[in-house]
C-alpha cells in the first residue's frame, strides 16, 4: 500500500463509496457525502455507469464477437468487472487492465483472478503516455485481431487547456490508430450538462484531489470520430441499449457514452 495517501479524498475510493463498497475511508465518505449534497443524483449515476459498462461488454463479447479487451482506467475492483462479464459470455476472452494508481495496483490481484480460459493481465501505466501503454499491450494482446478499447470514466482526468482539448484527442487518436480493423472503442464520461454537477465537481477539484474535467457531449463524441457508431450512438448512459435491472436506469444522467467500430 506504499504511496497511497489516505489523508485526502481519492476519486476511486469516493466512487467506491457511492457504489456502496467498503474500500474507502472517512475522508472519502465525507467528500462523497458533500458532493451528494450538491448533486444528489451522483449515487444513481455511479450505479448506472456500472450497468452501462456491463451492457457494453456483453455487446462486445457477444454480438460483436470481440475476444480481446484493453480496459484503461480500471479503477477499484467491483462487482461484474470487465473480465467477469466478458468471460461469462465467452470464456476464451482475454482482458488486459491498465491503471497507474497505486491503490488500484494494490487491488490488482482481484482483477487477475478469472475462471475463463482467455485470462487477465494488468499493466501499470499512465493514460497520458499512450505509446507506453501500447508497447506493453502488444506483448499481451494480438493486435492482428480486433481489440475492444475501454475508456470508461477516465478521460475526465486528462486536463483541458482553455477551449483546447488537443491533449485528450491526441491520446485517444494514438490508441485508436493502433487498433486493427474490426476493433471497437467504448467510452463514457461525466458531462457539463447540469449546473449543480458542474458546481459539485468544481468544489471537489478545489479540495486538492486529482482534478476531474467535465466535457460536453459534443466533445465526447469527437473521440469517436472516424469510427462507425454502434446504435444508438453517443447517448446518456442509461439510454444505451437499456435492459431490465434493479432500478430505473433509463433516467437522464449527466454522463454520456457510446461505442464505435473501426472500419
Amino acid at each position: 500500500m506504499a504511496g497511497i495517501d489516505t489523508s485526502i479524498p481519492h476519486s476511486a475510493r469516493i466512487w467506491n463509496y457511492w457504489m456502496g463498497g467498503k474500500d474507502n475511508y472517512t475522508v472519502d465518505q465525507e467528500a462523497g457525502a458533500h458532493f451528494a449534497d450538491i448533486y444528489p443524483s451522483i449515487a444513481d449515476m455511479a450505479r448506472s455507469s456500472r450497468y452501462y459498462i456491463m451492457r457494453v461488454v456483453r455487446f462486445l463479447a457477444g454480438e460483436a464477437g470481440v475476444r480481446q479487451f484493453l480496459d484503461i482506467g480500471t479503477g477499484l475492483p467491483s462487482h461484474d468487472n470487465t473480465h467477469e462479464v466478458a468471460q461469462r459470455v465467452a470464456p476464451d476472452t482475454r482482458i488486459v487492465y491498465v491503471d497507474n494508481d497505486p491503490l488500484v495496483l494494490a487491488h490488482a490481484h482481484a482483477l487477475l483472478t478469472c475462471k475463463g480460459t482467455g485470462g487477465t493481465d494488468y499493466i501499470d501505466a499512465d493514460l497520458n503516455e499512450p505509446e507506453s501503454i501500447l508497447d506493453v499491450a502488444r506483448t499481451k494482446l494480438d493486435f492482428g485481431r480486433p481489440v475492444a478499447l475501454m475508456l470508461m470514466g477516465v478521460l475526465g482526468h486528462v486536463p483541458v487547456t482553455g477551449d483546447d482539448d488537443a491533449r485528450a484527442r491526441r491520446i485517444v487518436e494514438t490508441l485508436k490508430d493502433a487498433l486493427p480493423s474490426g476493433s471497437y472503442v467504448a467510452l463514457y464520461d461525466g458531462t457539463n450538462t447540469d449546473p449543480s454537477f458542474v458546481e459539485a465537481v468544481g468544489d471537489y477539484n478545489a479540495g486538492g484531489s486529482v482534478p476531474y474535467v467535465l466535457r460536453s457531449p459534443e466533445q465526447l463524441g469527437r473521440f469517436l470520430d472516424g469510427f462507425e457508431a454502434v446504435e444508438p450512438g453517443l447517448v446518456q448512459i442509461g439510454r444505451w441499449r437499456p435492459d431490465p435491472n434493479p432500478f430505473d436506469d433509463t433516467r437522464s444522467h449527466d454522463a454520456w457514452g457510446g461505442v464505435a467500430r473501426k472500419p
